[in-house]
This record gives structure tokens, sequence and C-alpha cells, in this order.
């Protein structure tokens, strides 16, 4: 491949300027509690290591029991005082409306935090992640005094009303994926309903949570309805699934985590749990598929988007044996064209992984599939390795069996499992055939065919002619071990942080 030197020295300008905007950036790195920064009581930090380049970019304040504690208490007198759930759903609208124009106004310095903090490039980062999380508030926002309670048809003399009430203290624990986006599907339906909220990001990805914190006191949300606890699963995070006054946990993450949650409410209060996990999504292309050139294409941004660590990923290309040589073809000169790199660089599309353990994951998945017997048919390797960044070429296996580890276990990297079948009903068993259900998507021209399979598909998600199409007005979470317990995005996500009450008067 042939290099322009005036694309060369625009990259390269760009990229200097972005690292010297982050240099002069002071990002917070202590907790925050009841509206201001605060050290963790025990003093203690943990060092924050960018995927870019291996160096150290902050030290986070390490939260730990008594500091989750301290965040649920100030919650708890928050919420208790009426100070968010007493206000009119207009006032509240008001607030989140504002918080909504102060991330547009900060949008390019938290994706350039998201950004060096955890390895996406910095253009989807601005372009996906910021413009959704801009939606999301004003989604929100604009619900909370649009929905109306109820008024059961009881006899004459009898007036029921059926009305929902915010849960009280909930708390969230979100992935280091989508860090800000993600915590903001939560935060937003949560707070929009009244309730306070304990925020515990990822130890790998902290910065813009906390940043956005100090955003929501500027706009106007009261101290202690939202707090943010930084540190490790094992302690902040288990502190907090284990708290007594945590009404509600909402967690995006690992199936392993997951099952934690639900021991640490059954261990504590029984409170309320609500999961979305991991995913193996299928991508199934039928003889009949439209232009296979966009099909491939689909399929390479489907599963290579960030770095492919996304829960809904299209990690498993399910083609019919007709089309398999041709599609694959293309699939593979899709993936040659992407390029890897430096995520500050406005010419990178597949950034860092996000920190050099999971590097070892993807790498070791990789390694196993091959001595399975499948047959590695492009990348497979960490690359840029004297950027001392986590880097690793997008990877395509060929010759894959639905009992192979790669095509059952979620790899949330770079890795495409081709797999092949004979007719409809063999696809669709195979792509029900494993323990997730998050997401799937199938490309065929007959809309009777596309209407069956997606009627026969276990995910909560199927797209048809199309991948990772989505809005803030559709839900978003799976069936089986994807996870349970109510759904992010749309107005379906108000539901899992209310609760039903029934006043019954007898006239």
């Amino acid at each position: 491949m042939t290099t322009n030197p005036d694309t060369e020295a625009q990259a390269l300008a760009a990229r200097t300027e972005l690292e010297k905007r982050f240099a002069a950036l002071s990002p917070a790195t202590q907790l925050y509690i009841d509206g201001q920064r605060v050290d963790a009581l025990s003093g203690a930090t943990f060092e924050r290591i960018s995927p870019r380049d291996g160096r150290p970019i902050a030290r986070i304040s390490a939260g730990d029991t008594e500091d989750v504690d301290r965040a649920v208490a100030g919650a708890r007198r928050a919420f208790e005082s009426g100070c968010w759930s007493g206000r009119s759903p207009r006032q509240r609208r008001t607030v989140l409306q504002r918080l909504a124009r102060l991330v547009e106004e900060h949008a390019e310095e938290l994706a350039l935090l998201e950004s060096v903090d955890m390895g996406k490039p910095y253009t989807d980062a601005l372009a996906v992640d910021l413009r959704v999380t801009v939606q999301a508030l004003d989604f929100y926002a604009e619900a909370v005094d649009k929905r109306y309670d109820e008024v059961a048809p009881t006899d004459r003399d009898t007036l029921a009303t059926i009305t929902r009430e915010p849960l009280g203290v909930v708390g969230a624990v979100v992935p280091w994926n989508f860090p800000l986006m993600m915590a903001v599907w939560k935060i937003a339906p949560a707070l929009a309903v009244g309730n306070a909220v304990v925020l515990k990001p990822a130890e790998q990805s902290p910065l813009t949570a906390l940043r956005f914190a100090e955003l929501a006191t500027d706009a106007g949300v009261p101290d202690g309805i939202l707090n943010v606890v930084t540190g490790f699963g094992p302690t902040a995070g288990a502190a907090l699934g284990l708290h007594p006054d945590v009404d509600a946990i909402t967690f995006t993450g690992s199936g392993e985590v997951g099952r934690l949650f639900m021991h640490y409410s059954a261990e504590s209060n029984l409170k309320q749990v609500s999961l979305e996990l991991g995913g193996k999504s299928p991508q199934v292309v039928l003889p009949d598929a439209p232009d296979l050139n966009v099909v491939a294409q689909a399929i390479a941004s489907g599963i290579f988007f960030n770095q492919g660590e996304v829960c809904s990923a299209g990690s498993r290309l399910l083609v019919h044996r007709a089309v398999k040589d041709e599609l694959l073809e293309l699939v593979v000169e899709a993936s040659r064209r992407i390029v890897v790199g430096d995520p500050l660089d406005p010419r990178t599309s597949v950034g860092a992984l996000v920190e050099e353990d999971h590097l070892g994951r993807v790498l070791g998945h990789i390694h196993g599939a091959v001595v399975d017997g499948a047959r590695l048919v492009q990348g497979g390797r960490q690359v840029l390795e004297k950027t001392g960044g986590y880097y690793i070429e997008p990877t395509i296996f060929d010759q894959v069996t639905p009992g192979m580890a790669i095509a059952r276990q979620e790899v949330f990297g770079p890795v495409l499992s081709v797999l092949t079948f004979e007719d409809a009903d063999e696809a669709v068993r195979i792509a029900n055939g494993t323990d997730y259900g998050l997401a799937a998507a199938v490309w065929t021209k007959d809309v009777s065919a596309a209407h069956r399979m997606a009627r026969a598909m276990r995910a909560g998600t199927v797209w048809v002619n199309c991948f990772d199409e989505s809005d803030i007005t559709v839900p978003f979470g799976g069936y089986a071990q994807s996870g349970f317990g109510g759904r992010d995005k749309s107005l379906h996500a108000l539901e899992k942080y209310t609760q039903l009450k029934t006043t019954w008067i007898k006239l």
C-alpha cells in the first residue's frame, strides 16, 4: 500500500495536537461523593495505564467498602430529602437537558479521555460514544414528563390508582468498552424517575465517569444524587452489591461477575438485579443474500469495530456453503483495508485492546482455535509492539465447527469465526447453539425467510440485511445467559428503576 506524504503529515499533526490537548488536561482522579472530589479513606490509589502506549496517565483513588458506605449514605440522604425525587418531572427534565448540553460542549474533552484511557479510536469516541450519550440524556429528559400513571377499572364505589415510584438508591456497575455511553444508559433513566445513583466504573476506564459526575453537578443535579466510586470489582464492586441500603444493582459485564451480583443480592437484602452480559452473535448469510460486497463490509465492521470489544459483536459468520468462498474472500479483503494503530491517529479504525491481560486472553483464544483445528486465514498476531501498546490484527478463522471453543466462548476481541450450513434449519440450530442470546443478523432477499428466521432465533435483537443498527428508542438486552431483569435503552429501561404501587380508595 502506497502512502501519501501529505496525508501522513496531516495525520501526524492531528495526533500531536490531541496529545498536547490531553497533556494539558487535569483529569479528575478522586472519588466523587456528595458533590465533591474526595480521596479514598484508606488513601489507596492505583495506576491507570493507557493501552495506546503502555504508559501511566493517572493515579486513581481506589475506593473500598468504607467509601461505598459513604457514597450510599450520601445517596440515601439525598434521596430521602426529596431534593431530587420530590421535584416535578418537568424540573428534572430541565436539569437533564442542561446536562446533555454540557456533555455536548465538552464532547471533545470526554472523547479524548475515553480514547487515551481505554484505547478506542478518538474519531469513534467522538462520533459514536458521545453522540449516543447525548441522545440518551435528551431522550430520558424528554420522557420523564410524558408518562402517565393509571386508574384501574374497578367498581364505581372504588378508586384504585396504579403509580410508579423510584426505587431509591441504585448501584450501577459498568464495563470498560463503552465507559461513558453505557454508564449514561443506566444513569439517565434512573435519574429521570427520581432515584439516587452510586456508579462504579470499570477500573480500566474511570476517567470519563469522574468528569461526567462533575458536569452533572454543574447542570444542577443535587449533591449526593450521583456519586462515583472508583476501585476494583472484588472490593468496591462487591461492597456495592452486598450493601443493605442499595435497592437495586444494574450491571453490564461478564457472566462470571453477573453471577457474583446474584449471590451478593441473596446474601444481603435481596436487592433487585438487572444484568446485561455477554454475547456470541451470529450473522447468518443465506444464498440469496443481497450484494455480497455490502454484506462483507458489514461483517468486517460488525466484528472489528471497537477492537471487537463489543458484547453484541458479530463474532460468528454463518454462511451457506454455496456463497461461502466468495464471501470469505471479500471479508478478508475488507479486513486487510482496516488500519490498526494509535487511537489518536485519525486514520486508525481499530485501536488498542484495553489492557495487557486482555491482550493475552485474546491471543490465548486464537492459539486455542488453531490447536482445535480451525484454519487461520487472516491475522492472529500482536502488532505494533514497539509502541508499548496492546494491538492485535483483525483475525479470521475458517473451517470452524459449532463445538469448538472459538465458536462458543466470547473472545471480546477482533476475531471472526466462519461456519457453514446447508439449509435454514441448520443455520438456526447453529445460531441458537450457544449459551448466549444477545443479537443476531440475517442476510436474505426473501422477506418471508427473514421473518421465519428472526422468529426462530433466541436473541434480544435480530437485524435483517444490516448489523448493529440501533437507536435510543429501542431496547437493548438479550436472552439466556446474555442477561435478564430489564433492558437498557428505550422507554422500557424506565421500568427497572421504578416500582408499582396500588392505592385503593373506598368511595
